[in-house]
């Protein structure tokens, strides 16, 4: 590997690790929202959106460079085209932490219901997958890699009999019992993106797809 591909190879690792330190701090702060019903705090994460949006762009443009410029080959073009799927995936975290942040919002304006529902299990189980996820991509380790969402999964379908019942109970307040639900499923699939990276911390250091191994 020549000097310029090793260099250009790791400043895109530090974009990437700032892009990951972004978005799993707007998902912290959007479930923190939610759990407090604080308007303001689910505006700064909305408001933030962008950021994440012209980092992901970046981080495709130095991929494409790199590309275009160093026909790399075997790891470095794994390498590359793992950090590609990862970028997007990121910044699909991002915009399911901006859904979060908006049902806050939603949340905060209304009543709070008097409800059996208690996000703050799902909502750690998907950051600590988010989180080690990202670990394994900063670390390149197997082990971190080896992620599963099917407690979160499990969780989710709780949550949705939860309002199900509830709906039928209350259905004056089907709007604030569906926007629950909503984050629910957000939080879900959070955490079938952390499952999706860590598949991808897998094929970069083995070089193995296994998102159909489960």
């Amino acid at each position: 590997m020549s000097v310029h591909l090793i260099r250009e190879i790791t400043g895109l690792k530090k974009l990437v690790l700032a892009l990951s330190a972004l978005v799993e701090e707007n998902v912290r702060q959007a479930v923190r929202a939610v759990s407090r019903r604080d308007p303001t705090l689910a505006q700064a994460v909305i408001d933030g959106d962008n950021v994440v949006d012209q980092q992901e762009v970046a981080i495709e443009e130095e991929c494409l460079k790199i590309l275009a410029l160093h026909q790399p080959v075997a790891h470095d073009l794994r390498f590359l085209v793992s950090i590609l799927k990862l970028n997007h995936t990121l910044e699909r975290i991002g915009d399911l932490a901006v859904n979060i942040a908006k049902r806050a919002k939603y949340l905060a304006a209304q009543p709070r219901l008097d409800v059996p529902i208690d996000f703050t299990n799902i909502a750690d189980k998907a950051q600590a997958m988010l989180h080690k996820s990202l670990d394994a991509l900063i670390n390149m380790d197997l082990n971190l890699a080896r992620v599963a969402e099917d407690e979160v999964d499990a969780l989710n379908r709780e949550t949705y009999a939860q309002v199900k019942d509830l709906l039928r109970e209350r259905p004056d307040e089907i709007e604030t019992l569906i926007t629950l639900l909503n984050v629910s499923r957000h939080l879900e699939r959070i955490a079938d993106h952390a499952s999706s990276i860590a598949e991808d911390v897998v094929y970069l250091i083995e070089g193995k797809i296994i998102r159909h191994q489960h």
